[in-house]
């Protein structure tokens, strides 16, 4: 489990996770890269790709 740096939830990180997943905060919604650590799995905030809509 990580902590959720926005509200300070625990977010429950399977056990078959993979780096780079995406895992979103039941509590708040945030959405978090997995990187990965000595001990497990690490979060970062995930890049939001904003749509141009052709612009």
């Amino acid at each position: 489990m990580v902590k959720c740096t926005e509200c300070d939830a625990e977010i429950k990180v399977p056990s078959d996770s993979l780096v780079g997943e995406i895992v979103t905060c039941s509590d708040c919604g945030a959405s978090y890269e997995l990187i990965k650590v000595e001990e497990g799995f690490s979060i970062k905030p995930a890049q939001v790709v904003g749509e141009d809509w052709g612009q």
